[in-house]
């Protein structure tokens, strides 16, 4: 363990390291959108919500409403400044996510009804290049505790870890039902929350010009969500970045880093959540490990299909190639690749981002196992790794296990103490995975007649799913002399 390189390492695979004093790793929108209200009902000063889209329309309990104040998202943070008298509420959406909300029916008229408060702040961001897309999802209470992860609050998520097929409630504000949904986030507070306020901040100036001051100390109770247990306790915490290059800021790659360190890093097995697999840089790294004759094993869960048709010509298109460069590589029967479904067999569309090394490394985050990821969209991970040095090392290293054994016991539906026996008994993570897969809700291998059909033009395309801002694009669209477009004010 002493020769074992540390995976995070501030201004490589992380933008800084700040410790926690709580972490709780929260499963499914269920259990999000009602600690992120809990919490939000204990803010004194400010709020700031980042996120890749917003839907205002949307309730945190559509099953039972349990906390107090509107159930829906818009009519909460109009109705919570005038309870807290000295609360302002920053909201921040992606600009291009606008147009998607005015498809699904939540027009500029329906947003613009609840911004009834000078206290209450909206803004869209435009301070990315062209084609780029802000998918952070973050939301920071008073400097105190953040909320950091895969889980947007918006039409679709909400599902609870059953994912029943009849489950209702999974219906949008317009009363279209959708289908379940399988995602993760975290909550962290003490200086890791603080942290990620300074990185809300930044986000709110580049996109609009306006400084935020930190907030200041404040005495008394936290805003922790009431209900809501750690999963660790005073742990460090790495945040790392995907930030692409601006006219006035160059791009930040930490996140790419991290994963290549941490696929590196792995001795005995890497699980891996994910809601693409087109990334040829991570395949190729994850491909390097399968060929060796003593690498670790991989786990990796993704959804049947990508969201949408486009989607699904280019990613899917990405997948079935790199599929068949992890499965040429896997010489040694190392590797299982699966989709979940439910009991009668319908997909779970997998959009959390999950990445577990051994037991010493847990990443959930915003990032996914695709170009844009890496370089080209805004993102960020949170990560905590178990060092020689970390204080009660091997109980986190069983919290870590535990983690991965949750996720897998959801797929899998069954309890923790067979799937340990199951483990114990077989010493490999994927004959585990194979032994537990069954009728009902399950895991579905990937095979090579799975992804027989999703071939396509579209797949690994630069204009798709680009790792960067492609050179060719900015030429043709700004011709020498002009300059590249920059943060909005």
């Amino acid at each position: 363990m002493n020769d074992v390189p540390h995976i995070l390492t501030p201004g490589q695979t992380c933008w800084q390291i700040a410790r926690a004093d709580r972490l709780a790793c929260i499963i499914d929108a269920a259990d999000y959108f009602r600690y992120a209200k809990s919490a939000m009902l204990r803010a004194r000063k400010r709020i700031v919500l980042i996120g890749w889209d917003f839907d205002t329309r949307i309730k945190f309990e559509p099953q039972e409403k349990t906390l107090d104040g509107p159930d829906r998202l818009g009519k909460f943070l109009s109705w919570l400044p005038k309870q807290r008298p000295d609360l302002d509420i920053y909201l921040l959406k992606w600009n291009v996510g606008a147009f998607a909300a005015i498809g699904r029916g939540m027009t500029p008229i329906f947003v613009a009804n609840w911004l009834t408060d000078r206290r209450l702040h909206f803004e869209m961001d435009g301070a990315h290049p062209i084609g780029s897309a802000h998918h952070q999802k973050i939301i920071v209470i008073d400097d105190q505790l953040a909320f950091c992860g895969g889980i947007d609050m918006t039409v679709d998520r909400w599902d609870t870890s059953d994912h029943r097929d009849d489950n209702a409630y999974r219906t949008a504000p317009n009363g279209r039902r959708y289908g379940p949904w399988h995602d993760a986030t975290t909550a962290v507070d003490g200086a890791a929350a603080k942290a990620i306020g300074e990185l809300a901040r930044a986000r709110w100036k580049a996109a609009t010009g306006q400084e935020l001051a930190p907030v200041d100390e404040i005495a008394g109770e936290t805003p922790w969500p009431a209900g809501l247990e750690p999963t660790m306790r005073s742990v460090d915490v790495g945040i790392a970045r995907t930030l692409p290059e601006l006219a006035d800021r160059a791009e930040v790659r930490e996140i790419e880093a991290l994963y290549l360190a941490a696929i590196a890093g792995a001795t005995r097995s890497l699980y891996i959540e994910s809601q693409y697999l087109a990334s040829r840089t991570l395949a190729e790294a994850i491909a390097a490990r399968l060929r060796e004759p003593d690498g670790p094993e991989i786990v990796l869960v993704l959804p049947r299909h990508a969201d949408g048709w486009l989607e699904q010509l280019a990613m899917d298109g990405a997948r079935r190639r790199l599929l068949h460069l992890l499965w040429k590589a896997d010489t040694e029967q190392r590797l299982g690749v699966y989709y979940p479904v439910t009991a009668d067999g319908a997909p779970i569309y997998v959009h959390a981002k999950v990445l577990v090394v051994d037991d010493r490394l847990l990443r959930v985050g915003s990032s996914n196992l695709n170009n844009r990821s890496m370089g080209f969209d805004t993102e960020c991970d949170l990560a905590v790794e178990v060092t020689p040095a970390t204080p009660d090392g091997e109980v986190l290293r069983e919290t870590i296990l535990g983690i991965r054994r949750r996720l897998l016991c959801e797929h899998l539906d069954t309890d923790p103490a067979k799937f340990d026996a199951t483990l114990a008994e077989t010493s490999s993570l994927v004959r585990t995975v194979e032994a537990l897969r069954g009728e009902g809700r399950t895991l579905i291998r990937f095979e090579p007649e799975t992804v027989a059909d999703e071939d396509s033009p579209l797949a690994e395309s630069e204009l798709m799913d680009p790792e960067r801002t492609p050179a060719r694009l900015w030429d043709s669209l700004f011709p020498r002399g002009i300059r590249r477009p920059g943060p909005t004010r």
